[in-house]
């Protein structure tokens, strides 16, 4: 279940047995499939980086992607494609806050 008070729900590369979820690039996928679900809505070239709303990343080794809450308020149905992905291929979902790294911060 989702609460409404997160603000980013990571779908993990983990399935709930534990198992590594497969194939090895499937955040990337997910993240490049929402790409043109952006902040002011696709443009030109959109499809070339991912949307602040799904991003892949890495989190204590595991492969994962962060889904924005804004993502539901702009297409609940992309919302609903990320978390129907996640259940149907059994997959553990988090929901956090995402804080910028030490060194990024220190930057500016």
């Amino acid at each position: 279940m989702v609460t409404p008070s997160s603000k980013e729900l990571f779908i993990m590369g983990m399935t709930h047995a534990g198992k590594t979820f497969r194939p090895s690039d499937w955040a990337e996928r997910l993240a490049g499939v929402m790409s043109q679900f952006r902040p002011g809505g696709a443009c030109a070239g959109s499809h070339l980086s991912y949307s602040p709303w799904c991003v892949p990343t890495v989190m204590n080794g595991t492969k994962c992607v962060v889904i924005n809450r804004d993502l539901r308020d702009y297409e609940p149905m992309a919302w609903d494609f990320c978390l129907n992905f996640a259940k149907d291929n059994d997959l553990q979902v988090a929901e956090a806050c995402l804080l910028p790294d030490k060194a990024s911060s220190e930057k500016g």
